[in-house]
C-alpha cells in the first residue's frame, strides 16, 4: 500500500488526481497540469513534497562524514548555508542527488529523493562507521515548496523573516503563519522560491495558510506533473530518470558540484580518471523540429548512426516546443548539431540546444 503524506486529506478535498509515485500516494494535478505549470511560471504555486527524505548527521565527525559521502565541498558551508551535491558509488555512478544544509557547528541536514530514502539512510549509516550520529527524520517532517515570481510576495504576508535578505541556498528558522518552520531559498522549478520544513503534525495549518496567500497572488496548488515539466524546462536532471548508477555527475553536466581538489570522497578516483580521459557522452538538451514527445529510452540518431538515448521529454507549456534530455556521444553534443529522435518507428528531425531551455526573468519589488 502506498504511503501518504500528512497532507493527503487536503489533496483529496481539493479534488486532486492521486497517483503512486516512489511508493507514495501523491497529487498528479488538481485541475490541469498545464494550468498549474503556467501559474508557477507567471505567478506562484504550492507543492507538497513531503515524500522527500530528511536525514540528520551530527556530532564531532559529521563534517568528515559529509565530506566523504558527497562530491561537493561541505567545508565551504557556514551555519545556515546549503549546497546541491551528489552521492556516488566507487565507480562514480550517481546514487542520488541531494541538498546539504549546515544546521549548526557540527550538524547537517540532508534532503534526499523519496525513492532513494531507505537506501540512502542505510548507505550513510554503513559509511559513517560510528563517527557521527545519523537520524532519519523523514517521518516527523513535512516539506512544502512555494515557487514562482510571486512566491516571495505571498510568503511576506505570513512571516517576519526578511525574505529579500535570504540568499539562494540559505536557510533560517522562523515562524510562518505562526508555525515554527525552517525556510530555505531553494526549489526545483527554475523559478525563485522557497522550501519550508515543518513538523508533520503542523503541516495542514501551514499548507492552508500558504494556499490562501498563494491564491491571493493569483496562484494555485500544483502537482507532480507540473513539477516535472517545470524542472525539465529548467534543464534540471531527475535522479533515476536522467541519471543513475550507470551515469556519472560529470556526464550529467554536474561537473560544477564535483570538487576533485578536496580530500578523498567516495567515487573520487573514478571521477578523476574520467575527467582526465575525457567524456565519451554528455547529457544535452534536444529540441524537435516537428510534433512528437520524446520519451525515456528512445534512440537518438546522427548521420544515420546511433548517437545516444533520450532520458526524458515533454511539450514545453512555456515555450510551446517539444524538448527533452538525452545522453549523446561527445562529438554530437555541441548546440546546433542536427539529430533525429526515433519515435514510434519514425526518425523525427531535432537538434541539440543549450540547457536550460527556459531562464526566468528576474523581477523587482
Amino acid at each position: 500500500m502506498a504511503r501518504r503524506t500528512p497532507l493527503y486529506d487536503a489533496h483529496v478535498e481539493l479534488g486532486a488526481r492521486m497517483m503512486d509515485f516512489a511508493g507514495w500516494d501523491m497529487p498528479l494535478f488538481y485541475g490541469g497540469a498545464t494550468e498549474e505549470h503556467r501559474a508557477v511560471r507567471e505567478r506562484c504555486g504550492l507543492f507538497d513534497v513531503s515524500h522527500m527524505g530528511e536525514v540528520e548527521i551530527h556530532g564531532d565527525g559529521a563534517l568528515d562524514v559529509c565530506q566523504e559521502l558527497t562530491v561537493n565541498d561541505v567545508r565551504r558551508l557556514r551555519i545556515g548555508d546549503g549546497q546541491y551535491t551528489v552521492f556516488c558509488n566507487e565507480q562514480g555512478g550517481v546514487l542520488d542527488d541531494l541538498i546539504v544544509l549546515r544546521r549548526g557547528p557540527d550538524g547537517y541536514l540532508l534532503i534526499v529523493n523519496a525513492a532513494n530514502t531507505p537506501a540512502d539512510v542505510a548507505w550513510i549509516r554503513e559509511h559513517t562507521r560510528g563517527r557521527a550520529i545519523v537520524e532519519d527524520r523523514s517521518d516527523g517532517l513535512a516539506l512544502l515548496a512555494l515557487q514562482g515570481p510571486e512566491a516571495e510576495f505571498a510568503l511576506r504576508e505570513l512571516t517576519p523573516l526578511d525574505l529579500p535578505a535570504l540568499r539562494p541556498f540559505t536557510a533560517l528558522e522562523t515562524l510562518v503563519a505562526g508555525e515554527p518552520v525552517l525556510v530555505s531559498r531553494t526549489g526545483y522549478t527554475g523559478e525563485d522560491g522557497f522550501e519550508l520544513l515543518v513538523a508533520a503534525e503542523r503541516a495542514r495549518p501551514l499548507w492552508d495558510a500558504l494556499l490562501d496567500a498563494v491564491r491571493r497572488h493569483g496562484g494555485q496548488p500544483a502537482g507532480l506533473a507540473a513539477r516535472d515539466t517545470l524542472r525539465l524546462e529548467a534543464g534540471l536532471p531527475l535522479c533515476g530518470t536522467d541519471m543513475d548508477t550507470t551515469t556519472t555527475p560529470l556526464e550529467a553536466g554536474l561537473a560544477w558540484v564535483v570538487k576533485l581538489a578536496k580530500p578523498a570522497f567516495i567515487g573520487r578516483e573514478a571521477l578523476a580518471a574520467q575527467a582526465k580521459a575525457g567524456l565519451e557522452r554528455r547529457l544535452v538538451g534536444v529540441e524537435l523540429e516537428e510534433g512528437g514527445v520524446p520519451r525515456h529510452g528512445q534512440t537518438v540518431w546522427h548521420d544515420g548512426t546511433r548517437a545516444g538515448e533520450m532520458t526524458s521529454g515533454t511539450k514545453s507549456p512555456t515555450l510551446g516546443r517539444y524538448i527533452g534530455l538525452a545522453y549523446v556521444m561527445t562529438g554530437v553534443a555541441a548546440p546546433g548539431t542536427p539529430v533525429a529522435i526515433e519515435i514510434r518507428g519514425r526518425r523525427l528531425p531535432a537538434h541539440v540546444v543549450d540547457r536550460p531551455f527556459y531562464r526566468r526573468v528576474r523581477r523587482e519589488d
